[in-house]
């Protein structure tokens, strides 16, 4: 469902206000580079500032939804207005050249014409050539909006030409909203939303299995490493951890899911009153943080750090758990 300019403002406040003052102050650029995040609204956000370019009679830094363009914007059919979007893995040089003859047409519409690609990223050396010229001299009044979620993955030679707009990732009250609308619990909804911004992407991570049994199996291991002893914990590893996390990227995830329950102990021994990932273990992380100082929870923490590092060099997962069991044995027992 499209998004309402309020709750445009509400996900990306800043970016909001940012484009409606170059509006308002006629400062239109030529080209714009987007970036943000899967679930920040990034196309929503470019398509409002389309519809902002476009309208024959914007109100207060908002299109009036109402004239003649913001209606054919509506229905997908505005002459001054194009998209490219990527054809597998790239955006072809076939889709560009036929981008540079629609906006090179001497339209039916008088003023601003305005186009989108989609991806930028995908852009390679031979389409983003085809484009270079264009976006350097364009015919008439044009403006360029590329969307992307990692501007270092454009190319420069586009990049350079850009204003570069930054979106940031939705304020998390308004993710924990969501998916308490959704019927989630609080606990596994302030888990999901620690791993992403994306409201489908948390919806989806709270339905699945796989996710569940990570949460599970990683507040396992925590119990273990804080209350019991190494070889309790060197016993959930081999039984539990190891066969769960079989692929880097699973076990990354579960490096980071243990990382945030470190963080809560420390957190809420700062201040009972604390948002934690794991609001359910919320008892047993006061009860442990009243036994343990702020230097053994740093140890612990850079224990864990060092073994998310580590996964990169490609050392045997047996043996990096392992040394982080036995590096967690000794922050709890460093004084």
């Amino acid at each position: 469902m499209e998004k309402t300019t309020e709750q445009l403002k509400q996900l990306q406040p800043v970016v909001m206000k940012q484009l409606q003052i170059i509006e308002r102050k006629n400062r239109i650029g030529q080209a714009y580079i987007f970036e943000g995040k899967k679930g920040t609204a990034t196309e929503e956000v470019a398509h409002f500032f389309v519809k902002l370019l476009l309208c024959e009679q914007p109100i207060d830094g908002e299109p009036c939804n109402t004239c003649r363009s913001c209606q054919r914007l509506e229905t997908g059919n505005h002459i001054n207005f194009h998209q490219v979007y990527p054809d597998g893995q790239f955006i072809k040089v076939a889709a560009i050249e036929e981008l540079l003859i629609e906006m090179s047409k001497r339209g039916m519409e008088a003023g601003r014409k305005v186009y989108i690609v989609h991806d930028a990223e995908c852009l390679n050396a031979k389409s983003a050539n085809k484009l270079l010229k264009f976006l350097e001299e364009p015919i008439g009044e044009v403006t360029a909006i590329f969307t992307t979620q990692n501007i270092n993955a454009i190319l420069p030679t586009i990049r350079s030409r850009c204003q570069h707009i930054a979106f940031q990732p939705i304020p998390k009250h308004l993710l924990l909203d969501e998916l308490r609308n959704q019927g989630i619990s609080a606990s596994l909804a302030a888990t999901v939303s620690m791993v992403t911004s994306d409201v489908d992407e948390a919806i989806a991570l709270t339905k699945d299995d796989e996710f569940a049994q990570a949460r599970k199996t990683v507040l396992k291991l925590i119990e273990a490493t804080l209350s019991k002893n190494v070889h309790e914990a060197l016993l959930i590893v081999h039984e539990d951890w190891l066969p769960t996390f079989k692929e880097r990227d699973q076990m990354e995830l579960a490096l980071d899911l243990l990382l945030y329950a470190y963080r809560d102990i420390v957190a809420v021994k700062a201040n009972p009153t604390a948002a934690l990932t794991y609001p359910d273990m919320k008892d047993f992380f006061v009860t442990t943080g009243l036994r343990l100082t702020y230097e053994q929870l740093s140890k612990m923490l850079q224990a864990v750090l060092h073994a998310r590092k580590t996964l990169h060099s490609n050392m045997n997962r047996t043996l990096l758990m392992e040394q982080l069991m036995l590096n967690l044995q000794e922050g709890k027992s460093f004084v």
